[in-house]
């Protein structure tokens, strides 16, 4: 696929332009001609033109979730959030790190919850290499609140800063002796921000 997660933001160009007109205009046969651009941020730009006019479809985005561009891929996860009928969990294996995050923000937003999200949640956010994945399994997880994600947000209490605090307050929706060891430890972590994180969380004394 290459490294097009680097080049998410694409210049501006012509049809980039009539796409982003369409959709304030209604012009739903000119964004779905756009649609086979050449260009992915063309591409992506049409299919927010067809949402934003209410015209989008099911069908476009699974086929957007399948575009050889990570730039289209990233654009469709974030508009299949609200679409049950369209398949969030497969794009978790996608190759490109920038879209297995938006895919993993948008599982958690969805309800209800997709089956297999917690399963393929809780292995990202303890195995992907992207430490901005796992951050955003983890998210995903806390505001899911299925206890089967649990262990997962616990063991990335002692990931990466970012990823540290982003646990702790994934912890929010659960209790238990192992939380509260968790919340523990937190108070003494080295990163300010991951011990306020778990001050906000305890109970006042």
């Amino acid at each position: 696929m290459g490294n097009e997660s680097e080049n998410l933001v694409d210049p501006v160009g012509g049809d980039r332009g009539r796409a982003a007109i369409a959709g304030h205009s209604g012009d739903e046969p000119t964004a779905r001609a756009l649609l086979t651009s050449t260009e992915p941020a063309v591409r992506a730009t049409a299919l927010g033109a067809l949402a934003r006019m209410g015209r989008l479809t099911d069908d476009d985005v699974n086929a957007a979730l399948t575009d050889g561009s990570a730039v289209v891929r990233h654009r469709a996860v974030a508009l299949a959030r609200d679409r049950p009928a369209v398949p969030i969990v497969p794009v978790l294996a996608d190759g490109e790190a920038v879209v297995v995050e938006q895919a993993a923000w948008a599982c958690g937003e969805r309800q209800p919850t997709e089956p297999g999200a917690v399963a393929t949640l809780s292995k990202l956010a303890v195995e992907h290499d992207d430490a901005l994945v796992r951050e955003a399994a983890v998210a995903a997880l806390g505001a899911i609140g299925d206890p089967a994600g649990l262990t997962a947000i616990l063991q990335a209490t002692t990931d990466k800063p970012a990823v540290r605090r982003r646990a702790v307050l994934a912890l929010a929706p659960f209790s238990g002796p192992d939380v509260d060891d968790a919340l523990q430890r937190a108070l003494a972590d080295r990163d300010w921000q991951v011990r306020q994180a778990a001050e906000d969380l305890l109970p006042r004394s």
